[in-house]
C-alpha cells in the first residue's frame, strides 16, 4: 500500500443556501467556467451556459450530470440551481410511479428511502465530476423553522436548507466540503439623543461555521463571517489554500486646527449585529410591541435578573435572552405591561 502526506489538491464540493432573491445564481456565475443545471429557470437573465432540456424532470437532471461527468464538456464547474427543486423533481417522478400524492408519506419511511436512493444516483455522478477535477456547486433556498430542544427552555429560530426529506438534507450536508449560509446582516441604529434603538436591513454576508441558528461548515480555515463576494472564496478555486490576509485600516493623521469650527450635528451611530441575533431580534420585537428599553430593564430588575444592567447592551447572557425572553415573548410582554406584579414568564 502507498502512503502519502501533505495536502491533496481536489475540486471543491460547495453548497450555498440563502433566502429567495439573495443573489445565489449570480454569485455562482463567478465560479470558474460554470455550466448550469437550471431546475427552476432562474438563470434566464444571466449570460451563462445551461442545458436547454426541461430540467424540472428528474431523468433530464441525471442525464445532464452524467454528460458533465463523462467529460463531454470543457466546463470547470457544474452548478445545480437549485438542489431543493431537484429533490421536488424526484418526488414528482416517484409520485407518478407509485400513484401516490406524496411519496414521503408512505408507511415505515419507505417513501423517504426511495427518494434517498434516487438522489444517491445524482450524487454518484457529482462525485465522478469531482474525480475529474470539475467543481460542483449546489444552490438551495433557505427556510426558517422553530427549533425546540427537550433539555432547553423555550424555542428559537433555525435556518436550514429547504429540503423535504430529512435523509436528503443530511446527505447534502455530509457530502459538502464547504456549506455556506447567506443572509442579510442587521444594523442596530442608536439615536444619540433619545437612546432609542432600531434594527435596519444591511449588507449580505456569508456564514461559514456552525451556529445555533444555522448550519454551516468549511475545511479551509475561513473566517466565521465573510462578505457575500466571490473573491472571499476565490483562492479555494485557484489552486492555493492561502487565506487572503486582512489589510489593516489606515489611521488618518491628526491635523492641527487653525480655526475652531462648529461641532457638526451628530449622526445616529450604527452597530452591526449578525442576523439572526438574540439582541437584534429582541429590539425588533420591542419595536413591534412598542416596548421601551427602560420597561424591559425594569421588568428584568423586578425578576432579579441583571440587577447591574443600565442598558440592554450591558447584558451578555444571550442564551437567556434568546430562550427565556424571545422564545416566550407573549408572556414577557404581559410582564412588561404590568411589571412589578408576579408574572411567571421565567422558569428558573
Amino acid at each position: 500500500m502507498k502512503i502519502s502526506t501533505g495536502k491533496v489538491k481536489s475540486a471543491q464540493k460547495l453548497v450555498l443556501y440563502a433566502p429567495e432573491g439573495f443573489g445565489k445564481s449570480t454569485f455562482a456565475s463567478q465560479f470558474p467556467d460554470p455550466i448550469y443545471i437550471d431546475t427552476e429557470g432562474s438563470t434566464k437573465q444571466l449570460d451563462v451556459q445551461r442545458f436547454d432540456d426541461d430540467m424540472s424532470k428528474w431523468d433530464n437532471i441525471i442525464t445532464a450530470a452524467a454528460y458533465v461527468a463523462g467529460g463531454s464538456t470543457d466546463r470547470k464547474t457544474l452548478v445545480i440551481d437549485t438542489i431543493d427543486w431537484a429533490e421536488a423533481a424526484v418526488i414528482n417522478k416517484l409520485n407518478e410511479e407509485y400513484h401516490t400524492r406524496n411519496i414521503l408519506t408512505l408507511d415505515y419511511g419507505h417513501g423517504s428511502l426511495l427518494v434517498q436512493a434516487e438522489v444517491k444516483k445524482l450524487f454518484d455522478k457529482l462525485d465522478e465530476c469531482i474525480a475529474k477535477g470539475i467543481n460542483v456547486v449546489l444552490l438551495a433556498h433557505a427556510a426558517m423553522r422553530k427549533l425546540e430542544l427537550p433539555e432547553e427552555m423555550g424555542a428559537f429560530d433555525h435556518w436550514e436548507m429547504k429540503l423535504q426529506s430529512k435523509q436528503v438534507k443530511a446527505m447534502v450536508k455530509e457530502w459538502a466540503d464547504i456549506l455556506l449560509f447567506g443572509n442579510f446582516k442587521t444594523y442596530v441604529i442608536t439615536d444619540e439623543k433619545t437612546k432609542s434603538k432600531k434594527a435596519q436591513g444591511g449588507k449580505r454576508v456569508l456564514y461559514t461555521e456552525h451556529h445555533a441558528c444555522w448550519d454551516a461548515k468549511n475545511r479551509h480555515g475561513l473566517e466565521a463571517e465573510i462578505p457575500f463576494e466571490y473573491k472571499s472564496i476565490a483562492h479555494l478555486f485557484s489552486g492555493t489554500e492561502k487565506v487572503p490576509e486582512k489589510v489593516p485600516e489606515k489611521v488618518p493623521e491628526k491635523k492641527t486646527a487653525t480655526k475652531k469650527k462648529e461641532k457638526p450635528a451628530e449622526e445616529p451611530a450604527a452597530e452591526a449585529v449578525p442576523f439572526p441575533s438574540p439582541l437584534s431580534e429582541l429590539l425588533r420585537l420591542m419595536e413591534e410591541s412598542k416596548v421601551t428599553e427602560d420597561q424591559v430593564l425594569v421588568t428584568f430588575h423586578a425578576k432579579g435578573k441583571f440587577p447591574d444592567a443600565k442598558k440592554l447592551t450591558d447584558i451578555t447572557d444571550m442564551a437567556f435572552i434568546e430562550k427565556s425572553v424571545i422564545g416566550n415573548w407573549d408572556s414577557f410582554r404581559k410582564a412588561v405591561e404590568r411589571y412589578g406584579k408576579e408574572v411567571p414568564f421565567i422558569a428558573d
